[in-house]
Protein backbone atom coordinates (compact mmCIF):
# COMPACT_ATOMS: atom_id res chain seq x y z
CA UNK A 1 0.00 0.00 0.00
CA UNK A 2 1.40 3.46 -0.88
CA UNK A 3 2.65 5.37 2.12
CA UNK A 4 0.35 8.27 1.19
CA UNK A 5 -2.62 6.03 2.09
CA UNK A 6 -1.18 5.14 5.49
CA UNK A 7 -1.66 7.03 8.73
CA UNK A 8 0.42 7.00 11.85
CA UNK A 9 -1.28 5.37 14.79
CA UNK A 10 -1.83 8.74 16.48
CA UNK A 11 -3.61 10.23 13.46
CA UNK A 12 -5.68 7.08 12.99
CA UNK A 13 -6.63 7.11 16.67
CA UNK A 14 -7.83 10.70 16.38
CA UNK A 15 -9.95 10.02 13.29
CA UNK A 16 -11.43 6.75 14.51
CA UNK A 17 -12.15 7.83 18.09
CA UNK A 18 -10.07 4.96 19.49
CA UNK A 19 -7.07 5.55 21.72
CA UNK A 20 -3.65 4.35 20.68
CA UNK A 21 -3.66 1.80 23.48
CA UNK A 22 -7.06 0.52 22.34
CA UNK A 23 -5.75 0.17 18.79
CA UNK A 24 -2.82 -1.89 20.07
CA UNK A 25 -5.26 -4.09 22.04
CA UNK A 26 -7.52 -4.64 19.02
CA UNK A 27 -4.48 -5.36 16.85
CA UNK A 28 -3.27 -8.00 19.29
CA UNK A 29 -6.76 -9.52 19.48
CA UNK A 30 -6.95 -9.74 15.69
CA UNK A 31 -9.97 -7.45 15.33
CA UNK A 32 -8.08 -4.56 13.72
CA UNK A 33 -4.51 -5.39 12.69
CA UNK A 34 -2.47 -2.48 11.33
CA UNK A 35 -1.97 -2.19 7.60
CA UNK A 36 1.78 -1.99 8.03
CA UNK A 37 4.35 -2.59 10.79
CA UNK A 38 7.88 -1.24 10.43
CA UNK A 39 10.13 -4.29 10.90
CA UNK A 40 12.91 -2.22 12.44
CA UNK A 41 10.95 -0.01 14.86
CA UNK A 42 7.68 -1.93 15.25
CA UNK A 43 5.86 1.29 14.43
CA UNK A 44 2.27 0.63 13.32
CA UNK A 45 0.46 2.39 10.49
CA UNK A 46 -3.18 2.14 9.43
CA UNK A 47 -4.89 2.56 6.10
CA UNK A 48 -7.71 4.99 5.28
CA UNK A 49 -9.83 2.02 4.22
CA UNK A 50 -9.71 0.73 7.83
CA UNK A 51 -11.49 3.76 9.29
CA UNK A 52 -15.01 2.41 8.73
CA UNK A 53 -14.19 -0.87 10.48
CA UNK A 54 -12.50 1.00 13.34
CA UNK A 55 -15.49 3.31 13.88
CA UNK A 56 -17.90 0.36 13.80
CA UNK A 57 -15.73 -1.50 16.29
CA UNK A 58 -15.72 1.51 18.62
CA UNK A 59 -19.51 1.87 18.43
CA UNK A 60 -20.03 -1.82 19.15
CA UNK A 61 -17.80 -1.61 22.22
CA UNK A 62 -19.73 1.48 23.37
CA UNK A 63 -22.83 -0.70 23.72
CA UNK A 64 -20.84 -3.23 25.78
CA UNK A 65 -20.65 -5.92 23.11
CA UNK A 66 -18.02 -8.55 24.00
CA UNK A 67 -15.08 -9.16 21.69
CA UNK A 68 -16.53 -12.40 20.32
CA UNK A 69 -19.74 -10.60 19.44
CA UNK A 70 -17.84 -7.74 17.83
CA UNK A 71 -15.92 -10.19 15.66
CA UNK A 72 -19.16 -11.90 14.63
CA UNK A 73 -20.83 -8.61 13.67
CA UNK A 74 -17.80 -7.33 11.76
CA UNK A 75 -17.63 -10.57 9.81
CA UNK A 76 -21.35 -10.81 9.05
CA UNK A 77 -23.55 -9.42 6.32
CA UNK A 78 -26.00 -6.61 7.05
CA UNK A 79 -28.98 -8.84 7.85
CA UNK A 80 -27.04 -11.20 10.12
CA UNK A 81 -25.31 -8.26 11.82
CA UNK A 82 -28.69 -6.69 12.58
CA UNK A 83 -29.89 -9.95 14.13
CA UNK A 84 -26.79 -10.20 16.29
CA UNK A 85 -27.26 -6.62 17.46
CA UNK A 86 -30.90 -7.28 18.38
CA UNK A 87 -29.87 -10.34 20.38
CA UNK A 88 -27.21 -8.36 22.23
CA UNK A 89 -29.62 -5.55 23.13
CA UNK A 90 -32.21 -8.09 24.31
CA UNK A 91 -29.61 -9.65 26.62
CA UNK A 92 -28.72 -6.23 28.03
CA UNK A 93 -32.37 -5.41 28.65
CA UNK A 94 -32.92 -8.78 30.31
CA UNK A 95 -29.90 -8.32 32.54
CA UNK A 96 -31.07 -4.82 33.46
CA UNK A 97 -34.54 -6.12 34.39
CA UNK A 98 -33.03 -8.80 36.60
CA UNK A 99 -30.74 -6.23 38.22
CA UNK A 100 -33.66 -3.89 38.92
CA UNK A 101 -35.70 -6.69 40.46
CA UNK A 102 -32.83 -7.87 42.63
CA UNK A 103 -31.97 -4.34 43.69
CA UNK A 104 -35.59 -3.78 44.73
CA UNK A 105 -35.51 -7.00 46.74
CA UNK A 106 -32.28 -5.90 48.47
CA UNK A 107 -33.81 -2.49 49.16
CA UNK A 108 -36.80 -4.12 50.84
CA UNK A 109 -34.54 -6.39 52.86
CA UNK A 110 -32.45 -3.50 54.19
CA UNK A 111 -35.12 -2.75 56.74
CA UNK A 112 -34.61 -6.12 58.38
CA UNK A 113 -35.56 -9.75 57.95
CA UNK A 114 -39.03 -9.44 59.47
CA UNK A 115 -41.85 -10.62 57.18
CA UNK A 116 -44.03 -8.00 55.55
CA UNK A 117 -47.66 -7.28 56.30
CA UNK A 118 -50.00 -9.94 54.97
CA UNK A 119 -52.09 -8.72 52.05
CA UNK A 120 -53.83 -12.01 51.31
CA UNK A 121 -53.34 -15.73 50.75
CA UNK A 122 -54.57 -16.69 47.29
CA UNK A 123 -54.77 -19.86 45.22
CA UNK A 124 -51.77 -19.82 42.92
CA UNK A 125 -53.44 -20.98 39.67
CA UNK A 126 -56.30 -18.52 40.16
CA UNK A 127 -53.93 -15.63 40.86
CA UNK A 128 -51.77 -16.47 37.84
CA UNK A 129 -54.79 -16.60 35.52
CA UNK A 130 -56.12 -13.30 36.88
CA UNK A 131 -52.78 -11.53 36.50
CA UNK A 132 -52.44 -12.66 32.87
CA UNK A 133 -56.01 -11.66 32.03
CA UNK A 134 -55.88 -8.21 33.60
CA UNK A 135 -52.37 -7.33 32.43
CA UNK A 136 -53.57 -7.42 28.82
CA UNK A 137 -55.04 -3.96 29.48
CA UNK A 138 -51.74 -2.39 30.51
CA UNK A 139 -50.01 0.18 28.35
CA UNK A 140 -46.52 -0.17 26.96
CA UNK A 141 -44.21 2.02 29.04
CA UNK A 142 -43.47 4.46 26.20
CA UNK A 143 -45.61 5.64 24.58
CA UNK A 144 -48.96 4.96 26.28
CA UNK A 145 -52.46 5.17 24.92
CA UNK A 146 -54.97 7.76 26.06
CA UNK A 147 -58.70 7.31 25.60
CA UNK A 148 -60.74 9.82 23.66
CA UNK A 149 -63.97 9.51 21.79
CA UNK A 150 -62.03 9.42 18.53
CA UNK A 151 -59.52 6.76 19.52
CA UNK A 152 -56.17 6.38 21.25
CA UNK A 153 -53.59 9.12 21.17
CA UNK A 154 -50.07 9.05 22.56
CA UNK A 155 -48.81 11.03 25.52
CA UNK A 156 -45.79 10.83 27.81
CA UNK A 157 -47.75 9.02 30.53
CA UNK A 158 -45.83 7.50 33.38
CA UNK A 159 -44.84 3.87 33.75
CA UNK A 160 -47.69 3.37 36.22
CA UNK A 161 -49.95 2.44 33.29
CA UNK A 162 -47.72 -0.60 32.71
CA UNK A 163 -48.45 -1.80 36.24
CA UNK A 164 -51.18 -3.82 37.93
CA UNK A 165 -53.11 -1.98 40.63
CA UNK A 166 -53.97 -4.18 43.60
CA UNK A 167 -56.53 -3.30 46.25
CA UNK A 168 -56.97 -5.68 49.17
CA UNK A 169 -59.75 -5.45 51.74
CA UNK A 170 -61.04 -7.77 54.43
CA UNK A 171 -63.31 -9.40 51.84
CA UNK A 172 -61.59 -9.46 48.45
CA UNK A 173 -58.56 -8.62 46.33
CA UNK A 174 -59.20 -6.50 43.22
CA UNK A 175 -56.75 -6.41 40.31
CA UNK A 176 -57.02 -3.53 37.85
CA UNK A 177 -55.09 -2.46 34.75
CA UNK A 178 -55.71 0.29 32.23
CA UNK A 179 -54.09 2.02 29.29
CA UNK A 180 -56.72 4.78 29.57
CA UNK A 181 -58.41 3.35 26.49
CA UNK A 182 -59.28 -0.03 27.95
CA UNK A 183 -59.70 -1.03 31.59
CA UNK A 184 -59.82 -4.56 33.00
CA UNK A 185 -60.57 -5.51 36.57
CA UNK A 186 -61.00 -8.84 38.32
CA UNK A 187 -61.98 -9.54 41.91
CA UNK A 188 -60.59 -12.57 43.75
CA UNK A 189 -61.85 -14.11 46.97
CA UNK A 190 -58.80 -14.93 49.10
CA UNK A 191 -58.26 -18.12 51.06
CA UNK A 192 -57.20 -15.84 53.90
CA UNK A 193 -57.60 -12.09 54.14
CA UNK A 194 -54.87 -9.70 55.18
CA UNK A 195 -54.09 -7.95 58.41
CA UNK A 196 -55.16 -4.57 57.00
CA UNK A 197 -56.38 -2.96 53.81
CA UNK A 198 -53.69 -2.30 51.24
CA UNK A 199 -53.44 -0.69 47.82
CA UNK A 200 -50.52 -0.30 45.45
CA UNK A 201 -49.48 -0.55 41.81
CA UNK A 202 -47.14 -3.45 41.15
CA UNK A 203 -44.67 -3.53 38.26
CA UNK A 204 -46.24 -5.50 35.42
CA UNK A 205 -42.98 -7.00 34.15
CA UNK A 206 -42.11 -8.35 37.60
CA UNK A 207 -45.51 -10.02 37.85
CA UNK A 208 -45.23 -11.55 34.39
CA UNK A 209 -41.86 -13.02 35.31
CA UNK A 210 -43.36 -14.56 38.46
CA UNK A 211 -46.51 -16.02 36.86
CA UNK A 212 -45.03 -19.44 36.00
CA UNK A 213 -44.00 -20.10 39.61
CA UNK A 214 -47.28 -18.70 40.94
CA UNK A 215 -49.30 -21.02 38.70
CA UNK A 216 -47.45 -24.09 40.02
CA UNK A 217 -48.04 -23.16 43.67
CA UNK A 218 -51.17 -24.29 45.47
CA UNK A 219 -51.18 -21.21 47.70
CA UNK A 220 -49.37 -17.88 47.45
CA UNK A 221 -48.89 -15.62 50.44
CA UNK A 222 -48.77 -11.98 49.32
CA UNK A 223 -46.94 -9.68 51.71
CA UNK A 224 -46.41 -5.91 51.55
CA UNK A 225 -42.97 -4.51 52.31
CA UNK A 226 -41.42 -1.09 51.69
CA UNK A 227 -41.07 -0.53 47.93
CA UNK A 228 -42.71 -3.81 46.92
CA UNK A 229 -44.55 -7.02 47.63
CA UNK A 230 -43.33 -10.56 48.19
CA UNK A 231 -45.01 -13.57 46.64
CA UNK A 232 -44.13 -16.39 49.04
CA UNK A 233 -44.64 -19.94 47.78
CA UNK A 234 -43.99 -23.24 49.49
CA UNK A 235 -41.21 -25.23 47.82
CA UNK A 236 -40.31 -22.39 45.43
CA UNK A 237 -38.16 -19.32 45.59
CA UNK A 238 -40.02 -16.28 46.87
CA UNK A 239 -40.54 -13.62 44.22
CA UNK A 240 -40.23 -9.89 44.86
CA UNK A 241 -42.22 -7.42 42.74
CA UNK A 242 -41.64 -3.70 42.83
CA UNK A 243 -44.37 -1.24 43.76
CA UNK A 244 -44.43 1.79 41.46
CA UNK A 245 -44.38 5.18 43.21
CA UNK A 246 -46.60 7.08 40.77
CA UNK A 247 -50.25 7.69 41.59
CA UNK A 248 -52.65 5.38 39.77
CA UNK A 249 -55.48 6.89 37.66
CA UNK A 250 -58.79 7.30 39.50
CA UNK A 251 -60.47 4.28 37.94
CA UNK A 252 -63.05 3.98 40.71
CA UNK A 253 -64.56 7.34 39.76
CA UNK A 254 -64.81 6.14 36.18
CA UNK A 255 -66.56 2.94 37.23
CA UNK A 256 -68.90 4.81 39.55
CA UNK A 257 -69.82 7.35 36.87
CA UNK A 258 -70.94 4.79 34.30
CA UNK A 259 -74.58 5.19 33.39
CA UNK A 260 -77.11 2.42 33.00
CA UNK A 261 -76.81 0.28 29.89
CA UNK A 262 -79.21 1.28 27.12
CA UNK A 263 -78.45 -1.85 25.09
CA UNK A 264 -77.41 -5.28 26.33
CA UNK A 265 -76.26 -8.20 24.20
CA UNK A 266 -75.27 -11.74 25.12
CA UNK A 267 -73.32 -13.59 22.43
CA UNK A 268 -71.11 -16.66 22.11
CA UNK A 269 -67.51 -15.62 22.75
CA UNK A 270 -66.01 -17.97 20.16
CA UNK A 271 -68.41 -16.88 17.42
CA UNK A 272 -67.72 -13.19 18.06
CA UNK A 273 -63.96 -13.73 18.00
CA UNK A 274 -64.19 -15.66 14.70
CA UNK A 275 -66.28 -12.90 13.16
CA UNK A 276 -63.70 -10.33 14.21
CA UNK A 277 -60.89 -12.48 12.79
CA UNK A 278 -62.70 -12.66 9.43
CA UNK A 279 -63.42 -8.94 9.35
CA UNK A 280 -61.26 -7.34 6.62
CA UNK A 281 -60.70 -3.98 8.33
CA UNK A 282 -59.05 -2.69 11.48
CA UNK A 283 -62.12 -0.85 12.86
CA UNK A 284 -65.14 -3.18 12.84
CA UNK A 285 -68.68 -1.99 13.47
CA UNK A 286 -71.10 -3.86 15.72
CA UNK A 287 -74.76 -3.41 14.79
CA UNK A 288 -77.14 -4.58 17.49
CA UNK A 289 -80.84 -5.11 16.79
CA UNK A 290 -83.52 -7.55 17.90
CA UNK A 291 -82.30 -9.79 15.05
CA UNK A 292 -78.89 -10.27 16.68
CA UNK A 293 -75.38 -8.82 16.51
CA UNK A 294 -73.82 -8.10 13.14
CA UNK A 295 -70.09 -7.50 12.64
CA UNK A 296 -69.72 -5.29 9.56
CA UNK A 297 -67.68 -2.66 7.78
CA UNK A 298 -68.51 0.98 8.56
CA UNK A 299 -69.46 1.79 4.95
CA UNK A 300 -71.52 -1.32 4.22
CA UNK A 301 -74.55 -1.91 6.42
CA UNK A 302 -75.90 -4.79 4.32
CA UNK A 303 -72.90 -7.12 4.55
CA UNK A 304 -71.01 -8.58 7.46
CA UNK A 305 -71.56 -11.57 9.70
CA UNK A 306 -74.80 -11.88 11.65
CA UNK A 307 -74.39 -13.68 14.97
CA UNK A 308 -77.20 -15.10 17.09
CA UNK A 309 -77.41 -12.89 20.17
CA UNK A 310 -79.90 -11.99 22.85
CA UNK A 311 -80.25 -8.22 22.43
CA UNK A 312 -82.41 -6.01 24.62
CA UNK A 313 -82.88 -2.26 24.65
CA UNK A 314 -82.21 0.24 21.89
CA UNK A 315 -80.84 -0.60 18.45
CA UNK A 316 -77.21 0.54 18.28
CA UNK A 317 -74.39 0.90 15.80
CA UNK A 318 -70.94 1.24 17.40
CA UNK A 319 -67.36 1.10 16.13
CA UNK A 320 -64.13 -0.12 17.76
CA UNK A 321 -60.43 -0.47 17.16
CA UNK A 322 -59.92 -4.14 16.29
CA UNK A 323 -56.97 -4.61 18.64
CA UNK A 324 -58.87 -3.15 21.57
CA UNK A 325 -62.14 -5.03 21.08
CA UNK A 326 -60.54 -8.37 20.25
CA UNK A 327 -58.32 -8.31 23.34
CA UNK A 328 -61.25 -7.40 25.58
CA UNK A 329 -63.44 -10.23 24.27
CA UNK A 330 -60.69 -12.86 24.21
CA UNK A 331 -59.88 -12.46 27.91
CA UNK A 332 -63.50 -12.90 29.02
CA UNK A 333 -64.23 -15.94 31.16
CA UNK A 334 -66.63 -18.61 29.92
CA UNK A 335 -68.29 -19.45 26.59
CA UNK A 336 -70.57 -16.41 26.44
CA UNK A 337 -69.91 -12.70 26.85
CA UNK A 338 -72.29 -9.95 27.88
CA UNK A 339 -71.92 -6.46 26.41
CA UNK A 340 -73.46 -3.52 28.24
CA UNK A 341 -73.57 -0.53 25.90
CA UNK A 342 -74.43 3.08 26.70
CA UNK A 343 -74.45 4.68 23.27
CA UNK A 344 -71.98 4.97 20.39
CA UNK A 345 -69.35 7.03 22.29
CA UNK A 346 -69.53 5.70 25.85
CA UNK A 347 -67.45 2.92 27.46
CA UNK A 348 -68.73 -0.59 26.82
CA UNK A 349 -68.62 -3.14 29.62
CA UNK A 350 -67.61 -6.64 28.52
CA UNK A 351 -67.88 -9.52 30.98
CA UNK A 352 -68.71 -13.16 31.26
CA UNK A 353 -72.41 -13.89 30.93
CA UNK A 354 -72.35 -16.11 34.02
CA UNK A 355 -69.19 -14.95 35.89
CA UNK A 356 -68.76 -11.27 36.51
CA UNK A 357 -65.48 -11.31 38.42
CA UNK A 358 -63.55 -10.25 35.29
CA UNK A 359 -64.84 -7.03 33.76
CA UNK A 360 -63.36 -5.03 30.89
CA UNK A 361 -64.30 -1.52 29.84
CA UNK A 362 -63.56 -0.66 26.22
CA UNK A 363 -63.84 2.71 24.51
CA UNK A 364 -65.36 2.90 21.02
CA UNK A 365 -64.17 5.21 18.24
CA UNK A 366 -66.17 7.66 16.18
CA UNK A 367 -67.21 6.78 12.66
CA UNK A 368 -65.10 9.59 11.19
CA UNK A 369 -61.95 8.42 13.06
Amino acid sequence: MPNSELMAIGAFAQRSGLTSSALRFYADSGLLPPADVDPATGYRSYGVHQLERAVTLRRLREIAMPLAGVAAVLGAGAEEAARLLDEHVARIEGDAAVARQRAAAIKSALGGDAPGSLIAVLKGPVLAEAVEQVLTATATPNPTATATATGPTHDPASAVLAGLHIEASDEAVALTATDRYRLSTRTLVPVRTGERTWAGTVDGADLRNAVADVRRSALVRVEAVPHGIWLRMSGREDRHCRVLPEEYPDHRSLLASLGEATTRATVAKGALLRALEEHPGDRPVLRLTDRGLRVQAPDDELSGILLPAAVTGEDLRIRFEMTTLYAAVSTAIGPDVMLDLRGPLQPVTIRSADRGDLTTLTMPVTFDH
